[in-house]
């Protein structure tokens, strides 16, 4: 008899979690994997493949306009809600079935239930059975935070916005991230009436300053309107089921739906985890080492339940380092510089490297070289919305440290630049690349 059920038994099954369980099982490992909820996680079933699409589906107000501009006899057009909302669930279970046949193409068990670990070596489902493994991996996740006042059970998570019976005409979103800037962004085209509450100074902290301040001018020309240094006192329903929305500034604020974009938490708790040794941060993130280990020798943990970052590519890229590591015979780490990121708003944000301000409190002597222009698009639709490109270079050594950009299609040309900047290339190199024209794209190997 083998001493273990298995070799691996992964908790949770979003990105991080599949992939582990998949690459642990092409080595050749037994494996199994408890998912409570659906399969595919945070991004899949209620985070980044939603809401693209969700944003794409908003795209369509202002590309209908513009297309007049363009020739096109655009009638008037009215936006179904309902339609929009089921073509996307359909979508998001499509992918579900997907996920789950992947498991089971590479022969890894799937428990349909909760678990938590009763031992080092042993995890309990929701239905009593016990069942033990030399290694056991938490891929829990994270799930939205919620504040505690009076009323705030009367607004919505991130996780709930997808489920919107009707379209809401006015609402309230609190928080500055990137969470509650896209949907400011997907309501605002959607026609809805969009205020921030923040209890802060300013929207997407860590991102750099310049496109920031380009994004809250256009969005407030957009008809966004902003409330800093603002605090939620209570949320009344009136009988009509409308919300009225009390802060410690200004007026009471009319809204049919409040959405709360304030953060983020690890889903580390009720899983057994501090009772056997695994050390867990005051947030409720698992410590681990280099290679995602515990305190505990059997028990790792990757993804948004660990004090990593929380982006969906670096949980599939610590899914797979951990298996490889582990099971693979080829040991490899995750390296967590020049990450990129996108904000998904409206226009998209896109960065990887170092902001101006990290730059320069980290390599002193820099240059900032900036394309500020109108794309093409936006020119002839007579729309006064410019982007903005920002390199910043070594003084020393004329390296590319950071790129960031706002713009239209951001993301997808920053994931491009992105090599680049990951593989040091240098601002001489950028500029002996021809330009790609006429292309927003070209603006990068332009700026002198």
């Amino acid at each position: 008899m083998p001493e273990f059920d298995y070799d691996l038994f992964v908790v949770g099954g979003g990105s991080g979690g599949v992939r582990a369980a998949r690459v642990a099982a092409g080595h050749g490992a037994s494996v199994a994997l408890a998912e409570e909820y659906r399969v595919g996680g945070t991004c899949v079933i209620r985070g980044c493949v939603p809401k693209k699409l969700l944003v794409t589906g908003a795209a369509f107000a202002e590309d209908l306009r513009d297309a007049r501009r363009f020739g096109w006899c655009v009638p008037d057009c009215s936006f179904d809600w309902p339609m929009l909302r089921d073509e996307v669930q359909a979508e998001v279970t499509r992918l579900e079935d997907l996920y789950r046949d992947t498991l089971a193409r590479n022969g890894v068990r799937a428990f349909h239930q909760r678990a938590q670990l009763t031992g080092p070596h042993e995890v309990e489902l929701a239905d009593g059975s016990r069942h033990t493994a030399r290694t056991i991996l938490i891929a829990t996740g994270a799930r939205p935070e919620m504040p505690v006042f009076p009323g705030a059970d009367l607004g919505v998570s991130s996780n709930e916005v997808f489920h919107f019976a009707q379209l809401p005409r006015r609402v309230v979103i609190a928080g500055g991230g990137y969470i509650a800037n896209e949907f400011a962004g997907i309501f605002n085209r959607f026609g809805a009436a969009v205020t921030m509450i923040l209890r802060g100074g300013e929207i997407l902290r860590g991102y750099d300053a310049d496109v920031r301040a380009r994004l809250l001018e256009i969005s407030e020309r957009k008809g966004i309107a902003f409330r800093f240094h603002t605090a939620f006192e209570r949320i009344e329903q009136r009988a009509d089921k409308t919300l009225i929305v009390h802060t410690d500034k200004g007026d009471p604020i009319h809204a049919d739906a409040v959405l709360f974009a304030i953060g983020r938490r690890p889903n580390s708790a009720g899983l057994g985890l501090e009772a056997l040794g695994v050390e867990i941060g005051r947030t409720g993130a698992i410590a681990v080492d280099e290679d995602h280990r515990t305190r505990v020798p059997s028990i790792f943990a990757v993804g948004d339940v660990t004090d990593r970052k929380q982006l969906t590519p670096v949980a599939i890229r610590e899914g797979h380092a951990f298996a490889d590591t582990q099971f693979g015979g080829r040991p490899t780490r995750v390296d967590y510089g020049c990450v990129p990121s996108a904000v998904f708003s409206h226009p998209p944000i896109a960065a990887v490297g170092l902001t101006e301000a990290e730059a320069r409190e980290r390599h002193g002597i820099v240059k900032v070289l900036t394309a500020d222009f109108r794309p093409m698009k936006n020119a002839l639709a007579q729309r006064d919305e410019r982007a903005l490109y920002k390199l910043v270079v070594s003084g020393v050594t004329d390296e590319i440290l950071g790129l960031h950009m706002i713009g239209p299609d951001a993301p997808e040309i920053l994931q491009a630049a992105a090599v680049a900047v990951k593989a040091k290339l240098t601002k001489a190199q950028f500029d002996a690349t021809v330009a790609l024209h006429p292309t927003m794209a070209e603006e990068l190997v332009l700026m002198r």
